[in-house]
C-alpha cells in the first residue's frame, strides 16, 4: 500500500488533483472519499470528471439524490453517503456499480458498513485558508 500526501492552494489545484486521479481511473476502480463539510470532496469530484472526459460543470453534490451518473471514458459514479447510515447504504447496491466497467466515488465513505478491498482511500482536510492537505492511499 502507497501513501502520497498533497497540498492543494486552490479549488483549482484540488481539481487538478483529480484530474490526475481521474486519467489514471480503470474500470473497477473505487474512491473512498474522507472529509468534514467543504473540505473539497466535490472539487476533487469534478477534476476526476475532467480526468475522464466528462464536463466538471455536470458535477454536482449527489447529497439528496445520493448517486449520480456521469458519462465519459469510464462511467463515473458519484456517491454521497452524508444522509444514509447502515442497512440504508447496504440497499444502495453499491457492489453492483462497477459491474458495468465504470468507477466509483463515494463522498462520507465512513458510513459504509464495512470495507471495500482495492479501494483507493482520500482524506481531505482543511489547512486554513484555501489550503487543503489530501493524502491518497492505494
Amino acid at each position: 500500500m502507497s501513501t502520497e500526501t498533497i497540498t492543494t492552494r486552490s479549488e483549482a489545484e484540488t481539481e487538478a488533483l483529480g484530474e490526475r486521479l481521474g486519467a489514471a481511473l480503470q474500470p473497477g476502480s473505487v474512491l473512498l472519499l474522507r472529509g468534514d463539510l467543504g473540505a473539497g470532496k466535490t472539487t476533487l469530484v469534478r477534476g476526476l470528471a475532467r480526468g475522464l472526459g466528462i464536463d466538471p460543470g455536470e458535477v454536482s453534490s449527489p447529497t439528496f439524490v445520493l448517486i449520480n451518473e456521469y458519462r465519459g471514458r469510464l462511467t463515473l459514479h458519484h456517491v454521497d453517503l452524508y444522509r444514509l447510515e447502515g442497512a440504508a447504504v447496504d440497499d444502495l447496491g453499491l457492489d453492483e456499480l462497477t459491474d458495468g466497467g465504470g468507477a466509483v466515488v463515494i463522498e462520507w465513505a465512513e458510513r459504509l458498513p464495512r470495507p471495500v478491498d482495492g479501494a483507493v482511500h482520500i482524506a481531505i482536510a482543511d489547512a486554513g485558508e484555501n489550503a487543503r492537505t489530501i493524502t491518497v492511499r492505494s
